[in-house]
């Protein structure tokens, strides 16, 4: 029976609050091992990771003519394209150049390229850049003359004009000569102005395609997976591992969309990469990813190095000897070097990459070594990685 005073109630209102107690404390410690495993994640954004179709540059090329140059232009004799726009240029300014001989070196005839942004709309100015065709010595100090500026469509998107900035420059003299950078290559800041827009209304979609810039199926399906948490609904797929569909739903609005795409641009990803090992030979550059894993593999590392060195000494006979002469006495020293104290290193079951890197420094093994002993490691079936040589 319980007591009169009720200490059966108050022994069980004490069990209960340790019990909340105790169910707070679990709470906060799951939150802070959560907490730690997200920092551990390396994430990123949708939007670093994909591309909106339809959202992309347009090239754009013509050609023209660069004028004031120090008489560092076209040889007129060995360009002759540069003669006949010079003299087609002239013709339509109203100089009538028919019979005249013309040697002029201040002009160069240019390619001039250009990358049209995606939404430029029409007076909005463009970065070009301009290389010489001919042979033309420098484009320092040059001013390109109007140039249209054609799509793949062969319409014209944009004129260019203006001074070009070289980086580059040479300087000769009569028996030596000095060169830094291109000088044949210019560029003009805002040199081109737009003259006709590309037509594309994003807003009008009804379904939106992102491209990976990494195909990968895992990083995919996590895409779709955080933008189907953020829209609550399943708006997003994975259709292969380069595409992720996104159809909005029917209920937005045109002018929502662009929106709705921009807080889906902010959503966080971590993305899966696959174990891949680049290597660059030329260079002995070696990139290794994170997932690459090593079977149990054993490994021995050493050069063989023979030195020979050649000392010849004179001989010479002694003072007042007679019949004695001076000759030259060849001494040769050769030196082995086998390294032995080197190791042989025993790489466990699915060693990590800063497991694998540790083991072959502790082998005295440099970056080109290394390259011809991961290639060795991969031959024997050991390296659980792609291997792509540059």
């Amino acid at each position: 029976m319980p007591a009169p005073d009720g200490s059966i109630a108050t022994a069980t209102r004490s069990s209960r609050r340790a019990g909340w107690r105790l169910g707070v404390v679990v709470a906060v410690l799951a939150a802070m091992v959560a907490a730690a495993a997200d920092a551990h994640a390396v994430t990123s954004r949708i939007k670093d990771l994909v591309d909106i179709e339809g959202v992309r540059e347009n090239q754009l090329v013509g050609y023209g003519l660069v004028v004031g140059l120090s008489g560092t232009g076209d040889t007129l004799n060995n360009a002759p394209f540069t003669l006949q726009s010079l003299r087609a240029m002239l013709e339509r300014l109203g100089v009538n150049t028919r019979g005249a001989n013309l040697r002029t070196a201040n002009v160069a005839a240019v390619m001039v390229t250009a990358n049209l942004p995606a939404f430029a709309t029409q007076g909005t100015r463009i970065d070009v850049t301009v290389s010489a065709l001919g042979d033309a010595k420098s484009l320092l100090g040059g001013t390109l003359l109007v140039t249209p500026l054609l799509g793949a469509d062969g319409e014209v998107y944009a004129v260019a004009q203006g001074q070009l900035a070289v980086g580059g420059f040479q300087a000769q003299g009569e028996a030596a000569e000095i060169r830094r950078g291109v000088p044949t290559v210019g560029r003009i800041a805002n040199g081109a102005l737009v003259e006709r827009e590309i037509e594309f209304n994003l807003a009008s979609l009804p379904s939106v395609r992102l491209a990976l810039r990494n195909p990968d199926l895992t990083t995919a399906r996590r895409i779709a997976e955080a933008i189907n948490r953020f829209m609550g609904i399943p708006a997003a797929f994975a259709i292969d591992p380069a595409t992720v569909r996104f159809a909005p739903p029917r209920s937005l609005k045109d002018d929502n969309l662009v929106g709705l795409l921009t807080d889906i641009e902010q959503l966080r990803v971590e993305p899966d990469k696959a174990a891949k090992v680049v290597i660059d030979e030329n260079s002995g550059v070696i990139v290794m990813g994170s997932n690459v894993r090593v079977s149990e593999v054993a490994i021995a590392q050493g050069n063989l190095t023979v030195t020979i060195s050649e000392t010849p000494q004179v001989s010479q006979a002694l003072p007042g000897a007679r019949g004695g002469e001076t000759v030259v006495v060849p001494r040769t020293d050769v030196a082995v070097d086998d390294e032995r104290e080197r190791r042989m290193a025993v790489l466990e079951e699915g060693v990590s990459l800063r497991q694998l890197v540790d083991a072959l420094n502790a082998l005295g093994v440099g970056p080109r070594d290394m390259i011809s002993i991961l290639q060795s490691i991969k031959a024997a079936g050991a390296l659980q990685a792609e291997l792509e040589a540059m």
